[in-house]
């Protein structure tokens, strides 16, 4: 009978701990209750231990902090209402750690008045490899060999880089890592990326596995940004330790309203915008932006309307997309508890082509190695052949015609077309890019024409293709092809790759395709 209740016992597991924060030394210990015991360092603001269930998940050697560390900090904590909240406090940044009674979940917000001087803004969890051993396999470098900057590695025959864990703003509200009964999860829901910059097709480092499993939320970087930073509240944003399965990216963060936090604005303080547009392309996503100097929001359109609510107020620059592509502008005004309405219309020039090579979108998608780009290097072996391509009108495939242009790699592409006598005379040849690196841009050759050198384009300061985004400033460049240029019969057009900079293989100047149109 004793053995029998013994045995009984054994399989009830142990009762969790009491919810609460306390601190002995430099040590604060948050208990959610439920199996998540996190320790946060009193004067810094450092994780340096994350228990759960009696699993140690934060590494020993580097721990979880904001930016690079902040190197010291005022720590504070309070409890109410089975909450704790504890305060992390610098003279410029204010960072919150929020623990619900009963949920294994660190909720996170981080009150910025400017940029760190420790770092870019972030929050890193370094955590404990042997325990959460898979991330996003194309960012696993541990062991790999560097071969471009201190940040893209040749592991195993493959390219490797934290860049290449990262997923699109307007997609990316879960990422995480696993291990044997427990996955830790970044959450960014609602209006989390709203102080961010970049828009919606920004993306940024999620992940990288070395020594240690790394887990990013990027509030700020200059990963190929194309504005300038914003500052104030990011977030909500939270830590989600689970038993293995990914959360809901549509965590509920209401509760936040009533804390009081440094920069946040509440539900109450916030208002809503509806409207309609039209005029994009068939079957291209259609996404609408919102921005000025405080904020940044997005919502994807559907049916020619659309709807996005929790904004600050304020009056905001509202762009019209077709796919990545700014097709038509307009401005609105938000008032807290309020809707507000517009109607967007796309001004894109529209032109009836002769041909085309890709779809307008502002995306290189369908072209040569597009596909492969934002997970893996230009040189990774499981590319295709970069070229120079040669690309015929009318028989070649969209998918030989390569995505990217590097001066000192695929330089030139041809395009060879057969004219009729109806199809010569005058024409505009545009071609339209998605981002450029060291100035690169196009210059053609038809027949015996060699077109004017454009301006170089506007500077955005960082790596971007090898880097896995092709994300940058959109441009157009219009090249006047003179009467008699053109013949009736077989005419070929070179495009190549001019700046003044220099450079070699994928880091010479280059520059991202989205269409080639004749017209």
């Amino acid at each position: 009978m004793f053995l029998h209740l013994l045995s009984l016992l054994l399989l009830v597991p142990a009762a969790f701990a009491a919810f609460g924060v306390t601190t002995s030394g430099t040590n604060m210990v948050v208990d959610s209750g439920a199996g998540l015991v996190t320790t946060i360092h009193t004067t810094n603001g450092d994780i340096t231990s994350i228990l759960f269930n009696g699993k140690q998940l934060q590494d020993s050697s580097k721990f979880s902090q904001l930016s690079s560390g902040l190197g010291s900090a005022t720590v504070t904590s309070s409890v109410a209402n089975n909450i704790a909240v504890i305060t992390i406090k610098t003279s410029t940044i204010t960072h919150y750690v929020i623990v619900r009674s009963g949920e294994n979940t660190l909720y996170m917000g981080t009150f910025a008045s400017q940029e760190p001087d420790v770092g870019e803004l972030r929050f890193i969890a370094r955590l404990l490899k042997s325990s959460l051993p898979n991330g996003i396999p194309q960012s696993e470098i541990n062991g790999g060999t560097a071969i471009e900057g201190s940040d893209v590695f040749l592991l195993n025959g493959q390219t490797r880089s934290k860049f290449y864990s990262s997923i699109r703003f307007i997609q990316d509200q879960v990422h995480g890592v696993t291990g044997s009964g427990v996955g830790a999860y970044m959450i960014i829901p609602g209006v989390g990326y709203e102080t961010s910059s970049g828009g919606p097709f920004f993306r940024d480092i999620n992940n990288q596995g070395s020594a240690q499993q790394e887990l990013y939320f990027y509030m700020n970087s200059n990963h190929e940004q194309t504005e300038t930073y914003r500052t104030g509240f990011f977030g909500p944003y939270a830590l989600a330790i689970t038993t293995g399965s990914a959360p809901s990216g549509n965590l509920n963060t209401s509760f936040m309203d009533s804390l009081n936090l440094q920069g946040y604005v509440p539900a109450s303080g916030r208002g809503t915008v509806s409207g309609s547009y039209s005029g994009t392309l068939s079957g291209q996503p259609v996404t609408i932006g919102f921005k000025n100097s405080a904020a940044q929001y997005w919502i994807a359109g559907s049916g020619g309307s659309f709807s996005r609510n929790s904004m600050k107020p304020g009056t905001y620059t509202v762009t019209l997309y077709q796919g990545e592509l700014e097709a038509g502008t307009g401005s609105v005004t938000v008032s807290a508890g309020r809707t507000s309405t517009i109607n967007l219309s796309s001004s894109l020039n529209v032109p009836n082509t002769i041909w085309s090579i890709g779809t307008v979108d502002g995306t290189p998608a369908g072209f040569l190695n597009a596909n492969n780009i934002e997970h893996m290097h230009p040189s990774d072996t499981r590319m295709s052949n970069w070229g120079p391509i040669t690309f015929t009108v009318g028989s070649s495939s969209v998918s030989s015609f390569p995505m990217s242009q590097f001066k000192t790699v695929n330089n030139p592409t041809t395009i060879r077309w057969t004219a009729s006598s109806s199809q010569i005379g005058a024409r505009t040849l545009r071609i339209r890019t998605t981002e450029a690196f060291a100035g690169g841009r196009p210059q053609i050759t038809v027949n015996s024409f060699t077109s004017n050198a454009p301006a170089a384009p506007p500077a955005v300061d960082s790596r971007g293709v090898t880097r896995g985004t092709w994300r940058g400033l959109n441009q157009v460049y219009d090249f006047a092809i003179p009467s008699g240029t053109l013949v009736a019969g077989t005419n070929t057009i070179q495009i190549n790759v001019i700046s003044g900079s220099s450079g070699d293989g994928f880091l010479s100047p280059n520059f991202v395709y989205d269409s080639v149109e004749l017209f």
